[in-house]
């Protein structure tokens, strides 16, 4: 159960690098592989300075009395599989979400929905999810006015380096907010595993070592690189000038540094996201692609329950099969489809080298001259 957990937590850190750093990659302000490098080690150092998002996600969602250790991993294998299906994608979902569709979704598979803490989950997750996007757009588009109208009268080129270099500091913020928060979402499940398992006394706190096996799967999928989502992110969906970048980092580092402290479950996803388009709409001209906006909210509105499903059939299987044996049954199906839509994404790849490539409607560039004659 451990070995799953830490996969969620390793296809989080991929999944969502491009929350951090798309918009530092695309102007330029950081090679991509130094990017994912900065934004590992931030998560790392993130994940050890806060435990609120944990507590809600050990204890403030379900009741911990009708979890098992089968419930725990049904609902990681939804949430791995909604994760690994939207990278594919190159759609910036939730990976919060999808984890805690995934546990509510075998939860309820097992003991009904009174299991679920409705109240906690309306005020934790649902409400921040639905107004994080436009907080932080707001801000964003505040931001990118601001930005604009201050400098105008600086030449482009002082302008522009100015801002690139201010976005190093502000990615990092993200980044490290980053750590704070989804980080814990993986502690929160271990914690709750080992409480349903009687390791822990219902109400505990994550243990040391915990914490820090969640950081180090989070830095490493982080130093990975979701390379598909950070093509979507940096390139998809809005045309992003240094100024703008900096100014949509910053507004995602406030609004998930604040909601950490409140221990809210928040989706970096959605305020990155919220962000990205606030800046466009804040610099008059930008191109906002909004068919492309269009598809990441439908994905949004649909991780929830399409986590909760898989999370259940998961656990009717395993629960069918009965005992360990169902456990590793869903293990297996879970590695062999992770494989799968692993192969499935070299042909062809996205990768450091052409992330940046024009944008032609699809996440995944279009082969150049060069690329033909090699194949």
């Amino acid at each position: 159960m451990v070995a799953t957990a830490l996969g969620f937590d390793f296809t989080n850190g991929f999944h969502d690098t491009g929350n951090a750093m798309a918009t530092s990659i695309v102007t330029g302000a950081l090679p991509p592989r130094v990017a994912v490098a900065v934004s590992a080690v931030l998560n790392l150092v993130g994940a050890f300075l806060s435990t609120a998002v944990a507590a809600t996600i050990a204890n403030g969602l379900v009741a911990t009395g009708e979890v098992t250790l089968t419930v725990v991993c049904a609902g990681l294998t939804g949430s791995i599989l909604w994760n690994l299906a939207t990278w594919y994608l190159g759609i910036p979902s939730s990976s919060s979400h999808a984890l805690i569709g995934g546990v509510i979704g075998a939860t309820v598979a097992a003991a009904g929905f009174s299991a679920v803490k409705w109240q906690g989950l309306v005020s934790k997750v649902i409400v921040p999810a639905a107004l994080s996007p436009f907080i932080a757009g707001a801000v964003a588009a505040t931001g990118t006015v601001l930005v604009y109208r201050l400098t105008r009268g600086v030449p482009e080129g002082p302008r522009g380096r100015g801002f690139r270099y201010g976005q190093v500091g502000s990615a990092s913020m993200v980044s490290l907010a980053h750590g704070t928060n989804d980080a814990q979402k993986t502690m929160g499940v271990i914690t709750l595993a080992l409480i349903a398992n009687g390791t822990l006394p219902p109400g505990s706190k994550a243990p040391d070592w915990v914490i820090l096996s969640c950081a180090l799967a989070i830095a490493l999928g982080t130093y990975i690189g979701g390379w598909r989502v950070i093509r979507a992110l940096g390139k998809g969906l809005v045309e992003i000038e240094p100024p703008q970048g900096m100014a949509a980092e910053s507004a995602s580092a406030a609004v998930i540094l604040s909601s950490t402290d409140f221990g809210y479950s928040l989706s970096t996803t959605h305020v990155a996201t919220g962000s990205i388009l606030g800046s466009g709409l804040g610099r008059s001209g930008a191109r906002v692609r909004w068919q492309l906006a269009r598809r990441m909210v439908a994905a949004w509105l649909l991780t929830l329950p399409a986590a909760a499903l898989v999370g259940a059939v998961a656990y009717w299987v395993a629960n069918g099969i009965g005992g360990t044996a169902g456990v590793v049954v869903i293990f297996v199906a879970l590695v062999l489809a992770s494989v799968a839509l692993f192969v499935a994404s070299r042909h062809p790849a996205v990768t450091p080298e052409n992330v940046n490539a024009a944008w032609t409607g699809t996440v995944v560039p279009e082969p150049t001259r060069t690329d033909e004659v090699s194949r």
